[in-house]
């Protein structure tokens, strides 16, 4: 059964996706024409042309193969699917096995990304990779790094000591080699996907993006211990973690179904104070809707 689909608008910046612990993760910017993690690859998704993979737990990860094999069966071209190094290849053949199965193996585009390595989508907008603290491990035992993502708005604007300059000044200047922009970098938003705290939430893409997308799996006192095994966070980490960010707004996802939202709510207030009601919330809190909502149709109850 498809979860309920949350969508979250701030400042220009349009977010949908549904995120609950262990059951699917997925978040879309639709006019950044990209997502983060695919979940089970719900139909939000499948017109998105660029999907950023931060692991390959199964809620993180299993519609891999229907996201392309959906966009081949609508003619649309191949998508594009942004995974860490050591899960290309993986990937690949997992599409191979279902074209053993299904008869066809959908075209796909499967890239490696390195954190620090910026991945460009258009002139003014990048995605730059970043490590976050949920060390997963293969079936040989080892250790593979999860990675978190920043879409980040790139402009050029001009140098000041240029800014009284006429056009044709400038062209001149141009033609003689000089710089006369500077690079000015706006992170839009950052998605931390499964992670425990980590040095990267001091990483600027990441505590200046105008809006974070930060776990918080636990909040119940008695699953601190859960979340210490999972390299997962939990409610009480958030005053230590939350003076360190500069985000307009922080939406935490990937709650555990053992805690009801409503109940996650009091105990962030709880754990907060009023301090931050203005800056930090639940993502699946914000206008939870049906699939059937979504499209126009009769309204549902909706929650996690």
């Amino acid at each position: 059964m498809a979860l309920p689909l949350a969508e979250f608008v701030h400042g220009g910046l349009r977010l949908l996706g549904s995120s609950l612990a262990g059951e699917e993760t997925f978040v879309i910017a639709p006019e950044l024409n990209l997502a983060f993690d695919i979940g089970r690859s719900p139909r939000e998704i499948v017109a998105i042309d660029h999907v950023f993979l931060t692991h390959g737990h199964t809620d993180h990860a299993a519609g891999i193969v229907y996201y392309f094999a959906q966009r081949m069966f609508v003619d649309n071209p191949p998508g594009h699917l942004y995974v860490p190094e050591y899960l290309v290849e993986p990937v690949q053949r997992l599409l191979r096995v279902w074209a053993d199965i299904d008869g066809n193996e959908p075209p796909a585009n499967v890239h490696a990304v390195e954190p620090g390595v910026d991945v460009p989508l258009r002139r003014d907008l990048i995605v730059r990779p970043f490590e976050v603290n949920h060390p997963c491990r293969r079936q040989d035992r080892r250790a593979v790094p999860t990675l978190g993502f920043a879409a980040i708005e790139v402009r050029h604007k001009l140098i000041a000591e240029y800014q009284d300059l006429t056009g044709p000044q400038l062209v001149e200047l141009k033609r003689q080699g000089v710089a006369i922009t500077r690079r000015v970098e706006m992170p839009l938003v950052a998605y931390c996907g499964d992670t425990a705290v980590g040095s990267f939430l001091e990483l600027d893409c990441v505590r200046d993006a105008k809006v974070l997308l930060l776990e918080c799996t636990f909040v119940e006192p008695e699953h601190l211990d859960r979340a210490r095994a999972g390299n997962h966070l939990h409610v009480r980490d958030l005053p230590a973690v939350l003076p360190l960010l500069r985000n307009e707004r922080i939406l935490l996802t990937h709650l555990t179904r053992r805690t009801a939202l409503a109940d996650a709510r009091k105990m962030l207030k709880q754990e907060l104070g009023s301090a931050w009601d203005e800056r930090v919330s639940f993502f699946m809190e914000h206008r939870p809707r049906s699939r059937r909502r979504a499209s126009g149709g009769d309204d549902a109850s909706a929650g996690t």
